[in-house]
């Protein structure tokens, strides 16, 4: 592929992907009821087996 292309579209396409998985990111940890299960996957390695 010719570079000029795929800068296009790394600055237009690429670009926007990146900001659609990064606020879907966010949303997803700060979403409501998240706290027990993060709380619960941060007390993994304590736990006796």
């Amino acid at each position: 592929m010719d570079y000029h292309i795929m800068r296009q579209f790394a600055d237009s396409w690429g670009l926007l992907a990146m900001v659609i998985f990064f606020v879907g990111a966010v949303l997803f940890t700060f979403r409501p009821g998240s706290r027990k299960l993060a709380d619960d996957a941060a007390r993994v390695p304590l736990k006796e087996d």
